[in-house]
């Protein structure tokens, strides 16, 4: 009965005997339903990119983005709910915000996942509230270096050189391995996350997506949370293109 959560998953506050939390395992499924999101930590920064599913011909291109700039030196990106992850963004924003009115300065990025991971952890104590259904991805850089985190819907995060979520997020994980890291510059790291993005989709059960990709880089960006420009992301997704086909044509 325990197993699938029988009588143990009608309240976010219930731990069932075998010490599990229903709420939040359902919450991390509708992370596993979504697009695939990577980062990936570079020599001077950090790359980011999302995998997102196009639902409809009808939707505007380029709207309801999933990479968002929490503060000026630190993005995020996620999979799961996207009206959890606006509002998730949107306490980031709060935060960081708070943190320059009281320190003058910018926060780090090690602080603000810290505070946004309790903040989703408290989402995951009370049986008035749901737990968050994403899995973010913050990147940044701050004066200590560049830093990538992953938060998962339990509250839980982890420091990364090289991050995966999403459906595709087992294939992405063996490509991020075979990578160079830290050690990657950033225009590398961008093509080579549009080739792992391309790689983790699974055409048979998803036909359209867009490729958002963002990076953060003392050489490049200055420091700043900016989205790659389009020469380099066209460029980055016709080099990851003809590797797919590549790969295609071999298994032919």
């Amino acid at each position: 009965m325990t197993s699938i959560g029988t009588g143990y998953d009608l309240s976010n506050s219930v731990f069932s005997p075998d010490g599990r939390n229903f709420q939040v395992e359902y919450a991390s499924k509708a992370v596993e339903a979504d697009g695939t999101a990577i980062g990936i930590k570079c020599k001077d920064g950090v790359v980011l990119a999302v995998e997102k599913i196009v639902s409809s011909k009808l939707l505007v291109p380029s709207a309801n983005k999933k990479i968002q700039t929490v503060d000026k030196h630190i993005g995020v990106a996620y999979s799961g709910l996207t009206a959890d992850g606006r509002h998730f963004v949107s306490q980031g924003r709060s935060d960081a915000y708070s943190w320059r009115g009281l320190y003058k300065g910018p926060i780090s990025v090690t602080s603000l996942t810290d505070r946004l991971a309790g903040y989703v952890q408290a989402y995951t104590l009370y049986s008035s509230v749901r737990p968050f259904g994403i899995s973010a991805i913050i990147g940044g850089v701050d004066a200590s270096g560049p830093h990538l985190y992953t938060i998962e819907p339990s509250g839980a995060y982890w420091g990364y050189l090289g991050a995966a979520t999403g459906k595709g997020r087992q294939a992405a994980k063996s490509e991020l391995e075979k990578l160079d890291l830290p050690n990657i510059s950033a225009k590398d790291a961008v093509k080579a996350a549009a080739r792992i993005i391309y790689a983790a989709h699974d055409d048979s059960k998803d036909k359209d997506f867009e490729l958002e990709i963002s990076w953060v880089s003392t050489s490049e960006t200055g420091g700043l949370h900016e989205f790659v420009p389009k020469e380099l992301l066209e460029e980055a997704e016709r080099l990851a293109k003809e590797e797919d086909e590549d790969e295609e044509m071999e298994e032919d």
